[in-house]
């Protein structure tokens, strides 16, 4: 969609390109010539209403032409070049008489002499006052465009990160149902207990859903709901420790369903029993929160389903630019995502 024409911008331009030509021709009969002080008021006073008429002239004839051919029509261009240096030749020969009077006091010139000279000065006038507009024209399309493109850019991060957060919600609840469908025929008991976390999972998903952002506090409900779950599941052999300082709970934020997909992915990628069971620590260091695990990796190749680490890497990187860190060592491995701040929270009413 083209840009609307600047109007604004170029009448700022006309009233600077007034006074600035004004002041050049001021200071030019001040210093230079040895003319009477009406003289110079008559001849600034003159430069001034010149250059003014032939821009304001040119402002409106855009606007006559934008109307009738569209704002970047190819006829627009054709006929504004006509129209504009007819009228900015008409203008100064019209002003010609004035100045012609002056002139006859002082050096008699013949007035045909005059004619030509402010033809050529309304054709020059006018081809200055044009390559400013058009560049006046060029950087708001410009502008015009950049925003266009931000506002794409923007719209695509935000259906991306949407398609990525979808992504979760069927891999979690397959595995979820699975899960349930077993200790049901174990136990029922802990079965009830399983699906009522299982209950209050789903409805904070459903709650959270379009949001890309949630608070630490909300993040930090929705890992334990998960948390209590998987302990029905494991039991012992699972050891989650949290240390997160109270005062960032509601201060600071993260990427929506970003805590338990690094919980989540330490228990695909890790055996755990009861005598060798996985400690996960959940803390906060330098600003970040840091999920860190024992690391005993399963003999089984496991197939990556895009759904942990890669996931919530693309989500923070359209989210805030930063980068998940990740690291590994011989006993542990840790992922590190900064916090956020309020800049970054979604309002929802």
């Amino acid at each position: 969609m083209p840009s609307p024409l600047p109007i604004k911008s170029l009448i700022r331009l006309n009233w600077l390109l007034v006074f600035t030509f004004t002041a050049i021709i001021s200071l030019y009969f001040i210093f230079l010539l040895d003319e009477r002080p009406l003289y110079k008021v008559f001849y600034m006073g003159m430069t001034a209403l010149g250059i003014g008429l032939v821009a304001f002239v040119n402002v409106r004839i855009l606007i006559l032409l934008a109307r009738k051919h569209g704002v970047r029509g190819k006829a627009l261009k054709r006929y504004r070049y006509f129209f504009t240096y007819a009228a900015s030749a008409t203008i100064y020969l019209m002003l010609a008489p004035a100045f012609d009077y002056f002139e006859h006091k002082s050096k008699s010139f013949p007035f045909p002499f005059f004619l030509f000279i402010f033809f050529i000065s309304g054709i020059l006038v006018n081809t200055m006052i044009i390559l400013l507009q058009d560049f006046v024209i060029l950087q708001a399309d410009k502008s015009h465009a950049d925003l266009e493109l931000s506002q794409i850019k923007a719209a695509h991060a935000e259906a991306t990160n949407l398609l990525l957060k979808q992504q979760i919600h069927p891999h979690f609840l397959f595995n979820a149902l699975n899960t349930l469908k077993a200790l049901y025929r174990k136990d029922p008991v802990a079965g009830d207990n399983y699906i009522v976390h299982l209950a209050n999972f789903l409805r904070a998903s459903v709650y959270n859903h379009a949001a890309k952002t949630s608070s630490l506090a909300d993040e930090l409900a929705l890992l334990l709901d998960y948390l209590e779950m998987q302990k029905i599941r494991f039991g012992s052999a699972l050891i989650c420790v949290i240390d997160l300082p109270i005062d960032m709970l509601n201060d600071r934020y993260l990427p929506s369903f970003s805590l338990q997909p690094l919980l989540e992915n330490a228990l695909k990628h890790n055996e755990l029993t009861q005598q060798s069971p996985l400690v996960v620590n959940i803390f906060c260091s330098d600003d970040r929160i840091v999920v860190s695990n024992t690391l005993k990796k399963k003999n089984l190749n496991v197939t990556s389903t895009n759904h942990g680490l890669a996931n919530l890497a693309e989500r923070y990187s359209l989210l805030s630019g930063d980068e998940v860190i990740i690291s590994e060592n011989k006993d542990t491995f840790s992922v590190s995502i900064r916090l956020l701040n309020n800049e970054y929270s979604d309002h929802r009413g």
